[in-house]
């Protein structure tokens, strides 16, 4: 019987989580689930009461909210979603499935949420990527957009956005640190496999 593996994928927009989780989950022949897909699910299927920082954003405008926050502020609003949307990720562990492991990666998989509620589980693998690479960081933002669609929103928008992936790149790496959980610095080249897999 194999040994069941929840593997956890955290970082900052751009820093290659989605990259490493197809990655693996082609190497590993396990299924991988993004953050996102999960908050999309949840906002379609809870009560906005009952998970009110889950719908923090969804009448806000970029210009309105970003020109009026310093990227502190913006990365304790997106903690305080991914407080909600880790809500859902727990469930999902928790629930035995056919499969015996998998993958989770994205924003809202955060070190005091994983030490809060699995610290003693033997079968949780985090790790956290990290992109202190500005120009890629700039490159990835203005091609790809972080609110919306990159041609949806004005390029001094996509600036605070790269201010505040700045920002929390540097809070996450103290947080991983804190719980002394792995962490692996990727600025656009391979992501080496064999090293994830030392950590995991």
């Amino acid at each position: 019987m194999k040994k069941k593996k929840v593997i956890l994928i955290g970082g900052a927009p751009t820093t290659g989580k989605s990259f490493l989780a197809s990655k693996l989950s082609k190497e590993m022949k396990i299924p991988w689930f993004s953050t996102d897909l999960i908050r999309r699910i949840m906002k379609k299927t809870v009560r906005k009461e009952d998970y009110p920082d889950l719908f923090k954003f969804v009448n806000l405008l970029p210009r309105d909210y970003l020109n009026n926050h310093t990227p502190k502020q913006i990365v304790k609003d997106q903690n305080k979603e991914s407080y909600e949307v880790w809500r859902g990720v727990k469930a999902l562990i928790e629930i035995d499935y056919t499969w015996d492991s998998f993958i989770i990666e994205g924003v809202a998989i955060l070190p005091e949420l994983i030490h809060k509620d699995f610290h003693n589980s033997k079968f949780i693998k985090p790790i956290f990527l990290l992109n202190k690479n500005e120009e890629r960081i700039r490159k990835i933002v203005f091609k790809r957009g972080l609110w919306d669609d990159a041609d949806k929103y004005p390029d001094d928008l996509k600036e605070k956005e790269v201010e505040w992936v700045i920002y929390f790149n540097n809070w996450l790496e103290k947080e991983a640190k804190k719980y002394k959980y792995p962490i692996i610095e990727f600025n656009g080249n391979d992501i080496p496999i064999s090293k994830v897999k030392k950590f995991l």
